[in-house]
């Protein structure tokens, strides 16, 4: 019986042996760093209500948020983190884009179907253009200039200047989430079951590419050649040959997407979604792999990206007894 007793004392002990060499060891490995790192949270006052999309002043570093529950779109100072005020009794503002050259701000409110266009130094207003129904993403074409606005079943060509529509390219449905690549719109209509290729100088729609068996598909990233469709239903990513529209690869994702954005010297997307997370993928020699999931909050859907000052804004909405802000986020590695 003493025997027995040793024995297995004996073996007990140099199994303890080993796994405290194991766990010593594990320690001593290096955990990878997150991919990306929250670097501050810039908090917005009385804000209620989803917040919709952003545009950015890098020369002033200023950032403009449509506050869209709260019929706001606010004007802040990234440098030290304050509001430089904020134009209400907007209806429904969704789209912001930054024009540079003119140091105007334009907004499309969905609402009533505007799109307006404020001095961005005093938020003081300087023009408006009706379009129509649900007045929704805008774009500013960087070749020439002008404001590209998604509305009703259309896109809309503007003159910042003249205030005047130059074109107008009739859609088979309404246009979310699109993008502009040499010369073309490349736009995601989820009411026609896929994308529409569209020729911005002949004003009229080039190709139909159908998505491949899944729905929802609202934010979209070009990089080169290829353009990176997210769905919801079920939450996907679908990368798309932008010269033939087939589909390559095709990943899980993160749920209820708004927004992602490639981050090209770190071969990196981005994917923003409202379920709580940034899900970050890094192009590797098979592809698409994801690096994780960050934590933002809940319904933090929208955001944007700074490649200049390397940052990502995450757009996040009050509830949970937290109030609304803007996480800001930096790469790691």
């Amino acid at each position: 019986m003493a025997y027995r007793r040793s024995y297995f004392l004996e073996h007990l002990a140099l199994g303890v042996i080993a796994w405290t060499a194991l766990v010593a060891a594990c320690a001593a490995q290096p955990r990878s760093a997150a991919p990306l790192v929250l670097d501050r949270t810039i908090d917005l006052a009385n804000v209620a209500g989803r917040i919709d999309h952003m545009a950015l002043d890098a020369a002033h570093q200023r950032l403009f948020i449509a506050e869209l529950g709260n019929g706001t779109v606010e004007s802040i100072d990234l440098a030290s983190g304050r509001s430089l005020g904020r134009i209400g009794k907007l209806s429904e503002p969704q789209g912001v884009g930054y024009i540079a050259a003119r140091d105007e701000l334009v907004v499309a409110t969905g609402g009533d179907g505007l799109l307006r266009f404020f001095r961005a130094a005093d938020l003081s207003p300087s023009g408006q253009v009706a379009l129509g129904d649900d007045a929704d993403n805008v774009r500013i074409d960087p070749t020439t200039g002008r404001v590209v606005v998604g509305y009703g079943k259309a896109l809309a060509v503007i003159d910042p200047a003249t205030r005047k529509v130059l074109t107008t390219i009739p859609l088979p449905a309404h246009p979310e989430g699109f993008q502009l690549s040499g010369g073309r719109a490349y736009v995601n209509l989820p009411d026609a079951g896929g994308l529409a290729v569209v020729d911005m100088a002949a004003g009229k729609v080039l190709a139909r590419w159908p998505n491949p068996g899944w729905q929802f598909n609202f934010p979209m990233a070009i990089e080169g050649e290829q353009a990176a469709v997210v769905y919801r239903l079920p939450a996907r990513l679908a990368l798309f040959d932008l010269r033939t529209g087939a589909v390559g690869q095709r990943l899980p994702t993160c749920g209820d997407s708004d927004d992602a954005f490639f981050d090209t010297p770190r071969r990196r997307l981005y994917v923003i979604c409202g379920g709580g997370q940034v899900e970050v993928f890094e192009r590797q020699a098979t592809g698409l792999v994801s690096l994780g999931r960050i934590a933002t909050s809940d319904g933090a859907r929208t955001g944007l990206w700074d490649p200049a000052g390397q940052r990502l804004f995450v757009a996040a909405r009050a509830g949970g007894g937290k109030g609304a802000s803007i996480k800001v986020f930096r790469p790691a590695g």
